[in-house]
């Protein structure tokens, strides 16, 4: 199941782009996870948005915004191919909602956590990468 969080200055996000971010994301997260287009799925596709306070975020440069996309997911669940693509996704979905261009692409970081095989619970749990795989395939689990 995976999680996206994404962190930006506050005011960073045009209106528009606040209200769509978080779906926007979840919805990449799963397109490059490779996830059915479910419901189920839709809604195991938690998306964050924190935004900082003024003055919260700064670099040794200049005060202009940057934003950090983090991704969870269970280990193996994306390729190198796959992390590729979810990182240059991400990073546009971020700039249109921003309302930035490409040449401000640098001012957008993705990091992707792998969550270790047995590390992963959810209804009182652990969940498994093949768990979840089954789940895809619409193969019932032992989970």
């Amino acid at each position: 199941m995976p999680m996206i969080r994404l962190t930006a200055p506050a005011g960073a996000l045009t209106e528009r782009g606040r209200q769509s971010v978080q779906r926007d994301l979840a919805a990449v997260l799963l397109r490059w996870e490779g996830a059915p287009d479910t419901a189920f799925f839709r809604a195991q596709a938690w998306s964050y948005l924190t935004e900082l306070p003024e003055s919260a975020q700064t670099t040794a440069e200049d005060d202009a915004p940057r934003f950090l996309v983090e991704v969870t997911v269970p280990q193996g669940a994306l390729s190198e191919r796959r992390k590729a693509g979810l990182v240059e996704e991400a990073t546009k979905a971020v700039l249109a909602a921003a309302d930035l261009d490409q040449a401000d692409a640098l001012r957008v970081w993705v990091l992707v956590h792998e969550q270790p095989e047995g590390t992963w619970g959810a209804g009182g749990s652990v969940i498994r990468y093949a768990d979840l795989v089954a789940l895809a395939k619409g193969q019932p689990t032992d989970a």
